[in-house]
Formats: structure tokens, sequence, C-alpha cells
């Protein structure tokens, strides 16, 4: 793809995730408009698989990469110091890392909590934290949230939970940091094709059950998300911060879809009587 315009030339811009589709998606609308890159994530192979994949999409662009885990505080704080070494400057902060799954809540435990907590909340902050002191002024921190931040999904109770909590700490960093004038914002994105989804968009029944609620009846690519990331790192939203938009074909107009029957093939019968209320502990 050729590129559209240099509104971030001269920008470094660090993507954590940078090899998911997701984050990739990210990269490349941002490396089309100018911006250096470094991409990290935990797959060396997958990360290079996905500069090559941006450097024949965008010729001639910067793209570096680096292994780390985004749950890694040196392995955060070496990718600071790697973004910020492409140019001697950091501008722009994509932390794409987080997830979840489903199970319903009287069969979650305290471990599983705790670890979508982290990878939802934690993550983000690691990279908030790092990056902050070394961004240029004007600077732009993206995180990426989800609907169910806003709308309960039933038997996501841990990931709902992570990203409720991802956009506290969007709002409060947002004013915090406002002094070093630097933005911090998310995207909210509806159900996304990834590889986390796949087995839901494999599946026309619950496909059906998406664009049911869905008012432009589809559900989100990641360029979709990407093109929201876009607006929110470069200078178009120059006076934004602190919000969490949504990118969802409007379903945070209506509601989550009723999964129950499709996940109830997951867990056994005694298992689903107990969470039902139809059992005694």
């Amino acid at each position: 793809m050729a590129q559209v315009n240099q509104a971030l030339a001269g920008k470094t811009a660090w993507i954590s995730g940078g090899a998911g589709g997701i984050g990739a998606a990210c990269a490349q609308a941002l490396l089309r408009d100018g911006a250096s890159l470094l991409l990290t994530g935990r797959r060396e192979a997958l990360l290079q698989e996905t500069r090559d994949s941006l450097l024949r999409a965008v010729p001639g662009g910067r793209v570096e990469i680096l292994p780390g885990d985004a749950l890694d505080e040196s392995d955060v704080q070496a990718a600071v110091a790697a973004a910020h070494a492409i140019a001697g400057r950091l501008d722009i902060v994509v932390p794409t890392v987080g997830g979840g799954g489903f199970k319903p809540l009287l069969l979650q435990d305290l471990e599983g909590l705790r670890r979508e907590l982290d990878l939802n909340i934690s993550s983000a902050f690691l990279a908030i934290r790092h990056a902050a002191p070394v961004m240029a002024r004007g600077g732009s921190i993206v995180c990426i949230s989800s609907t169910t931040a806003a709308m309960p999904f039933p038997w996501l109770s841990g990931y709902c939970a992570g990203k409720a909590g991802l956009e506290g700490l969007v709002r409060s960093a947002a004013d915090e940091l406002a002094h070093l004038d630097i933005r911090i914002n998310a995207i909210r994105p509806g159900l996304t094709r990834s590889d986390a989804t796949g087995d839901m968009f494999a599946s026309p029944e619950v496909m059906a059950a998406f664009h049911e609620q869905i008012p432009l009846h589809r559900a989100g690519e990641p360029e979709d998300i990407a093109d929201g990331v876009r607006y929110l790192a470069g200078p178009e939203s120059a006076w934004v911060t602190g919000q969490c938009f949504n990118v969802d074909g409007g379903q945070c107009l209506r509601r989550h879809p009723d999964m129950t029957p499709a996940l109830a093939q997951m867990f056994g019968e005694d298992d689903m009587a107990r969470v039902l209320g139809k059992k005694n502990h």
C-alpha cells in the first residue's frame, strides 16, 4: 500500500503485541503515514514475518523488532529504550496486549482472575509508566479496550473487569500526565477478527447472534480498529484525551448476544447445573 500522507513523518511509534492482528494493522496505518516503528512481542519469528509484510506494503518504511514480554518490566524498559533510540524520540505508544477467555464466574478461580487483570491492566500500566517519562511533548498513548468495559458479557467476568480497570487507568493517567502534554485514550473494539476470535468467526450460529446486535450488521476487521488508533495517535486528535471510543458497528446501541447455548457445550452437566443454580455447591 502506498503512503497516503506524511502526517506522522519524523515520529516514532512503539506497538506492543505488534505481530497480532490488531497490532499489525495499527502498525501499517502508522507506517503508511510516515512513522518509524518498533514492534515487540514474545515470538521473534512472527515479529519478523510482520516486519517483512509491512515493508512490502509500505516500501521504504522503517520497522524494527524486539522480542519481549509486555508483562516483564525489564523487557518493557528495553522496548522503550529501543524505540527512543530509533530517532532520538518516542511519540506514539500503542499497547495492544490483552485478552481473556469465556468461563462462568462460579467456575472462575482467583489465579485465573488475576491473570486476566494482569494481561489487560498491568501490560498497559507498564507501557505508560515507562514510556511517558521519555515521550516527546504532544505524544499519544492509545490503549485497546473493549465494548465489554461498559457492556456486561456473561461468562467473561475476568475480561470485563480487566477492560473496565484499563479504562479507569486511561482516564486517571490522562488527567495526571496532561502536564507533560501527553494524551492517553482508548479504542473499544466490538467483535473483531483475530487469532483469538477465530472459533467465533467460524461458527455461523455465533456470528448470526452477533450480527443481530450490530446495527451495521458485520463484525470488525483489524483495519477498522487501526483507523481509530491512527486518529488518536495523530495530530487530528490533538485536543482529545482521557476518552474511550467505541469502534463496534454500533453494537453499543444494543447489547451482547446470549452465548449461553453455545458456551454450555464447553462445560459438563454438573458444572452447568451449578452455574445455573440448579445444584447445591
